[in-house]
Parts: structure tokens; sequence; C-alpha cells
């Protein structure tokens, strides 16, 4: 089979595919056949297992076929491989995951949902179902869930919006409770907005204040502390509602049901039981668990934690302190043998034990349990991510071969293939370069026909978002015939892309140089700058910017004609760019010519005072910016026309009152600078 492979490249134009199809059949079957759906989320997660049951039947009915794929297809099945298993994840995190903080999350939790049917909405863009063998029926339901998919809203469930707002208002009453007001709290109303998730039962409650601890472990050090004091709110709420709702029956026939389970469970798990009947002092507690202490050590930080604790705060990559957010210089655990003297004292007063071998040996086995999961899951995580990379480079490789030797036709759709899969993934960009694709894309910047020109600048610009391809793609001499796109492509969009890529290979030193010392980038630039559609225009811009902050390009681009150009897109609302515009505005400040030009104007004092007050925070910057260099250095004209004006000195106080560090500081040396021409306007005059 490995033999006959070069030949299916070659020959048929379509690439084979491996493993792929059957990952996607069985990331799918487990999506379908997944059980006890949660409550929360209840129409999201039905919608999108739907979507990806139609997907599986157009998986299945590619594996029956068994013949070879366009490449673009197996891009497309790529991604969508990787759409699902994010599905999966979202679903089985709803599902395993607290109810209550799902309920709190509803929004956030929607968007990710809503994230990832537009990812397979753009996954299905570059799936070709014209040249797939599939049925007709197959090709509309695909059809059908593709406009679906692009077009989807988000949704988040009006329902769980309310109950959330009823279980807000439950919570602020609950964090405000004390003895007196107790009695303020709706247990009926607690009690429906729980039976709502699913909570009916004692154990029920158990199992979400366990779910709820979870989640605050989770979010100890990453959450913040409002985070986590809303959960521990939370868990003080259920602990509480569960006491006063359940009857004494209830609660007897549960306790002996779970005296008779504890028989055969460790020792651990009784003595956590008894710890959350029996009011553990706050100094016992562990900062991340909010459990006893069993075993206190004192990390770098100086602060103590419980041992279990801490350690899977380190194991999971953290490398600070919890509570105080300090970097830790070591990860030695060392034990507060005093701490724990007193522990061991309070717990022998109230008839807690804490044997640890059972609960130890219990642990062992399921950190064994986890640790063989997660190599499991590493294992399929690296072998998804490897079939990945060989089905790019495999697609890769066809593609530049049609580059090389293909009809302009087959130039043209190769083109746009590795355009697509240059879009997406550093790793992607990676192997298109590494197969040499550059040269060749390089040479069809020279191509006549206006698609296959387009093309090739598009692929060159998603390629150099690669920091090595910058200068693979320099090394190839694609300067002068990027230029030549900028100055005279074939289509706007070819050369708004070309303008993009200048900006991208500028963002090196060497091509700050490079192109900045080229006759013919600043006049082009400046060209798309009056010529270029909003988006051209902000391309062009944005490489002005980058390329003289190299000092040496400055004089330059002042003597292609930026500077007046800039000051009339100031007052240009369609372009959009009154920013950008600024910024490279400011830069040209610092060059002589530059600061002959912006003088000259006749309209900018007047623009940039209109700024200061509606201008955005980095716009009013850049015009104090402006004004300051402006007046200084012999500027005392300008500072007489601010003087003059009305509105200059409100718009500078407010400034000063109101802005950036940036800008307050500014302002108040150009107030200065103002006030000292206004003292010696005076004291000419007497």
């Amino acid at each position: 089979m490995e033999v006959a492979l070069p030949h299916l490249v070659v020959s048929s134009g379509f690439l084979p595919t491996g493993s792929l199809l059957e990952s996607l059949i069985h990331v799918c079957n487990e999506v379908a056949s997944m059980e006890s759906l949660p409550v929360i989320q209840v129409r999201n997660i039905s919608t999108v297992i739907r979507r990806i049951k139609l997907l599986s039947s157009l998986f299945e009915e590619i594996h029956e076929m068994n013949t070879p794929l366009p490449p673009s297809s197996i891009l497309c099945l790529t991604e969508l491989f990787s759409v699902i298993r994010r599905v999966k994840g979202l679903i089985q995190g709803c599902k395993d995951g607290s109810s209550l903080w799902s309920l709190v999350e509803t929004e956030i939790i929607s968007s990710q949902f809503h994230v990832v049917v537009k990812e397979m909405g753009r996954a299905l863009d570059i799936l070709p179902l014209s040249l797939l063998n599939i049925t007709a029926d197959i090709r509309e339901q695909v059809e059908l869930l593709h406009k679906q998919a692009k077009r989807a809203d988000l949704f988040v469930d009006p329902r769980e919006l309310q109950r959330r707002e009823e279980l807000l208002q439950v919570m602020a009453i609950n964090k405000e409770k004390n003895v007196k007001n107790k009695a303020l709290v709706d247990f009926r109303k607690v009690k429906e907005i729980l039976s709502s998730i699913g909570l009916r039962r004692s154990l029920d409650y158990d199992d979400e204040i366990s779910k709820l601890e979870t989640e605050a472990m989770m979010q100890a050090g990453t959450g913040g502390l409002i985070v986590v004091s809303n959960i521990n709110n939370l868990i003080s709420l259920v602990m509480y509602s569960k006491s006063m709702i359940f009857s004494e029956h209830e609660k007897t026939n549960e306790a002996i049901m779970k005296r008779s389970a504890s028989l055969r469970m460790n020792n651990d798990q009784s003595s956590s039981s008894q710890s959350t009947i029996i009011n553990i002092p706050d100094e016992f507690r562990c900062p991340i668990s909010l459990d006893l202490m069993r075993d206190p050590v004192i990390v770098a930080s100086g602060h103590t934690y419980d041992r279990n604790a801490i350690g899977q705060w380190i194991n999971t990559g953290h490398n600070t302190c919890p509570k105080s957010g300090m970097k830790l210089i070591h990860m030695a655990l060392i034990p507060n043998y005093a701490l724990k003297s007193l522990v061991h004292q309070w717990c022998h007063e109230n008839n807690i034990q804490l044997t640890e071998s059972t609960s130890s040996s219990s642990s062992d086995l399921g950190r064994s349990n986890s640790i063989r999961k997660s190599c499991e899951n590493a294992i399929d995580h690296i072998s998804a991510t490897k079939t990945a990379k060989d089905a790019v480079k495999m697609t890769a490789e066809f593609l530049v071969g049609k580059l090389a030797t293909g009809s302009p036709e087959i130039q043209r759709q190769a083109a746009y293939e590795l355009r697509l899969l240059a879009k997406t993934g550093m790793d992607n960009r990676r192997i298109i370069a590494e197969v040499g694709a550059i040269p060749f894309l390089v040479t069809l910047l020279s191509s006549h026909d206006p698609r296959i020109q387009e093309n090739a600048v598009t692929a060159l610009l998603n390629l150099s978002i690669f920091d090595n391809n910058k200068t693979l793609i320099m090394a190839a001499g694609a300067i002068d015939n990027i230029l030549d796109v900028l100055q005279s492509g074939k289509t706007m969009e070819a050369r708004e892309n070309a303008a993009a890529g200048i900006f991208s290979l500028s963002m090196i030193a060497d091509g700050k140089v490079t192109i900045g010392a080229h006759p013919r980038a600043m006049p082009a630039l400046v060209a798309l700058l009056r010529e270029g559609t909003s988006a051209g225009k902000r391309d062009a811009a944005t490489a002005l910017f980058n390329l003289v902050v190299h000092s040496a390009n400055k004089g330059s681009a002042v003597v292609a004609g930026a500077v007046p150009l800039l000051i009339d897109l100031l007052m240009d609302d369609k372009a959009g760019i009154t920013d950008d515009a600024l910024g490279v505005l400011v830069l040209l400040l610092g060059c002589p010519e530059g600061l002959e030009q912006i003088r000259k104007s006749r309209i900018l004092v007047t623009l940039l005072i209109d700024l200061l007050r509606f201008g955005s925070p980095k716009g009013k910057e850049n015009s104090i910016t402006l004004l300051l260099g402006l007046c200084k250095d012999g500027g005392g004209e300008v500072a007489r026309r601010l003087l003059l004006n009305p509105r200059s000195i409100p718009s500078l106080q407010s400034l000063v009152a109101d802005g950036s560090l940036k800008a307050r500081r500014k302002a108040d040396a150009l107030l200065r600078l103002l006030n000292r021409c206004c003292s010696q306007s005076h004291s000419t005059a007497g």
C-alpha cells in the first residue's frame, strides 16, 4: 500500500484517506450515544448532536465508497474532527460538572456551543460536495446543515436565564442571612429551582455539593476570588437548603442507606461526611479545598495548604501560590507539624478519625485510573495530531506539484487550495513552506490571470504569519513581485492583500530595512492609501506604520506624499482609520521633513482639538502627542492657534482630569507650555 500511494497522488489528482474517516465515525458515535444528558443547555446540546448525526451519515457513506478524496476535503474532515472532539468535551463538561454552576454560567456555555457550530460551518465552506461520490439525499442534508450552521444565532434558553435570576436573588439573601433573618429564604422557591435542574433527592444535593467543591478547587487561583466566593455561596445555599427542605424521616432513611454504603467505602469518605456536619475552624481549612487539612504543608510563599490539594494544584502546571499569587521559587512541601498537632487534637476532641491508610490506598487506586485515562487521552491526541499533520503534508506536496506542472486552470485551483490550507494553524504554514511552495507562489505573482495572482499573494500573506516563513519569503525574492501586485495588481483584493503582506513581512527588523529601502514601496502604499477600499486603506496605513518605525524610512514616506493624505483621512469617517493615520503622523513627526509637512497643514490643529474631545482613548493620546510636538521647538504659530480656539483649553483640561496616564501627562505639559506662551505675549505687549 505504501508503494501504491504515490502513484495515486500523481496520476489521479486525488488523495487517499487513512484512518481519519474511521476516527470521525468513532467520535460521532461517541457523541450520538451519550446517555443521561444534562438538564442544562438541553436545546444547544440536542441541536449539535442532531447535526453531528447528519455528518456521521456523510462520513459513513464516504468510508463505504472507499475512493480517493480531493485535497480540500481532507482538510475539511480534519477540521471537523477537531470541532466534534470539542463538542464532545463541552457536553461531557455539562454532564460531569455542577448543574448550578452551569446555570450561573449559562450564557458563557451557550456562547461556546455557538462558536463550535460556527466553526463547523467554516469547515464545511471548503468541502467540495460536487466532487464527492455521494447520494443526492446525503448531499442535500449536508448542504442544509452547512446553511444552518452559517446562519446559526447564539441561543440562550430564556427559561434558564429566568431560573438563574431567581437563583441569584436567593443567593444574595442566603449570603446576607443571619440568625434573625433566616426565615427570609423562601425554601419552596429554592426547592422549585433545584428541582428544575434535576436535584430532587437528598443524595442529589450531596452529589451537587461535591461537584461544586470540585469546581471551587479548579477555580482557586485562576477564576479569581469573586468566582470562588460565588461557588462557596452556592455550596452554603445547597447545604443549608438540604437541611431545611428534607423531613427528618427522609434524612433518617437516607442516613441509613449512606451508613450501609459507607461500610463498603473508605474511612476518608466517612470522615469527610462528618466534616460537613461539624463546624471546622477556619484556620484548619485548606484555602483550596475549603476542607479540613489532614496533612498541612507549607509552600515557598509561607502559606499552608493540605498536601493533596496543593499537590494537585502544582501537578496541573501552576507555579504560583493560590492565596497570594506569588511565584513559588521552589516546589518543596514542608510539613507544618505545629498545625498538624492542633488538627489532630481537635479531631480527637470531636471524634473525627484521621486514619489515612485506607484513604491513601483508595486515592492511589483513583490516581492510577486517572493516570491511565490521561495516558489514553494523550495517545489519542498524539495519534489525531499526527494524522492531521500527515494529511496536510500529503495535500501540500500534491498541490505544489500542480503549481509546478499544471495548466493555468489547475494552478488557479491549487493556489486557492494552498491559500485555504495556510489560513488555519501554524503547523500548516510550516509544512507548506517545508514542501517548497513559496518559490512557486512567488513566481505566480507575475501571472496575467487575476485569480491566480490573487490566490498566490493571499497564500503568501497567510504563510507569512509564521515568523520563520517571513525570512524564506524574502529570500525567495518576493519583495519585488509583491510590490508589483501592490502597485498594479489585477484586482483590488490582490493589492490589499499585498499591502497586508508588506505589513506582515515588516514585522521583523530585516523586513523593515529591506522593504523601506525599495524605491517603489512607499509610493505604492501611499497610492493604495488614496485609492483603496476602507480595508485596503487600513492595510496600507498599518504597513506604513510598521515601516516608519525604522527611522531611515520616515523621509521616504514624507517624500511619497503620505502626510497630506493621512491628514485628509482624519476627516474621512467612511475609511474608519483615524487612529491608524494618527499613529503614522506621530512617527513622521520625529523627522525634520515630516515635522515641516505637518506644520504646513491649516486644518490639522482644529481636527486634533476635536479628536481630543470625541476620539478614542488611543486617538486622544496620539492627538495630544502631535499637538505637543508641533508646539515645541519653534511652534509658536501652532500655540497661538490653540490659544485662539475656544475649545482647546477645556479639551486639554478634560484630558488632564479623565485621560489615560500618558495622555494626562502630555496634556499637562501642553497646558504649561501654552501658559508660558500666553505670559510671554502679555509681557511683550506690556
